[in-house]
């Protein structure tokens, strides 16, 4: 999408020219993260609570992919050894007014570069999730439907959903066409299934995903999740939760066709809420170091085109 292109639509979606009722799933934002705060444009915020104490953001123009600037986001060793579950964070997210309707599609776009040293830890990082809001009434903690990780230095992508049992017990490289290797909770009621995975990935990478699903399917493409030491990687990743079995998620880096992963994504228990909503920064268990990732060229939009552009957009 060309910048003039690109104005002509955040001006239409702010003013709504259309006439009709305002929906925040057909909004376009942007930011490049080039001024000394996010951009009215973008619809981002950093979130103040207790674990995000952890973690700093800074508007600096040193390490950048493209403009004037780009975010920095660091965790350092925050969490106190009393405190269970602890987590340290640096995230952005979408401000609440600008969030998209659960079962409706959308594009994200994004750019991560990872700081010295990448973590090679065997150890919970993430760099990107997709999350259903939590009501009030909502029993039990539910893992993003969809997440960008980190484990032994290895980048990986998966997707949650509500438990089903498994097709059969196997290793996560022994699963059948049509079959996605999972890892099952049924304390929780979840299950997590790899999805996409880099060049440096072994059958013993995944391990937990022991088990083998066919409400998960994941077309490959032939690409793989570049590594976290090749720079700058830029994501076009489409959102569509459906627990039911009608979710659609299409992931593409540096623009290359990843994956395409369709069924059962996300969670439909009572009292969840309306809107997914997405959240990007360094995310970790508790650790003992520090930890940071440059982020660039946030974009969001209905429309392929407007993220990825529309030389590299799948054919509906």
């Amino acid at each position: 999408m060309t910048g003039k292109t690109l104005l002509m639509a955040l001006l239409a979606a702010t003013l709504n020219l259309s006439g009709a009722a305002a929906d925040p799933g057909g909004d376009v934002l942007f930011d490049g993260f080039d001024g000394n705060d996010f951009a009215p444009s973008g619809g981002l915020y950093y979130r103040k609570n207790f674990e995000q104490q952890a973690g700093t953001v800074e508007f600096q123009s040193e390490v950048k992919q493209t403009g004037a600037g780009a975010l920095k986001l660091s965790v350092r060793p925050f969490c106190p050894a009393s405190r269970k579950n602890c987590s340290e964070r640096a995230e952005i997210w979408e401000k609440t007014d600008r969030r998209v309707p659960y079962d409706t599609g959308v594009w994200y776009g994004f750019s991560v570069k990872f700081g010295d040293p990448i973590p090679q830890g065997d150890h919970r990082y993430l760099i990107a999730q997709w999350k259903r809001e939590i009501g009030p009434d909502a029993a039990g903690d539910f893992s993003p439907f969809l997440a960008l990780r980190i484990n032994q230095g290895k980048l990986f992508a998966t997707v949650e959903t509500n438990y089903v049992a498994p097709d059969k017990t196997a290793g996560s490289d022994d699963c059948g066409t049509g079959q996605t290797p999972v890892w099952f909770r049924p304390d929780v009621n979840q299950m997590r299934a790899l999805v996409a995975t880099d060049s440096t990935w072994t059958p013993q990478d995944g391990s937990q995903f022991k088990a083998c699903t066919n409400e998960i399917i994941v077309t490959d493409h032939g690409n793989k999740l570049p590594t976290p030491d090749s720079g700058w990687i830029d994501f076009a990743i489409y959102s569509k939760p459906g627990p039911d079995g009608s979710g659609h998620v299409e992931i593409f880096a540096n623009k290359k066709w990843i994956v395409t992963i369709k069924g059962r994504i996300g969670h439909g228990d009572e009292g969840l809420g309306k809107n997914q909503y997405f959240k990007f920064g360094p995310y970790r268990a508790a650790d003992k170091t520090n930890w940071t990732l440059y982020y660039d060229n946030f974009r969001r939009s209905p429309h392929c085109e407007d993220v990825l552009g529309a030389d590299a957009c799948p054919t509906p």
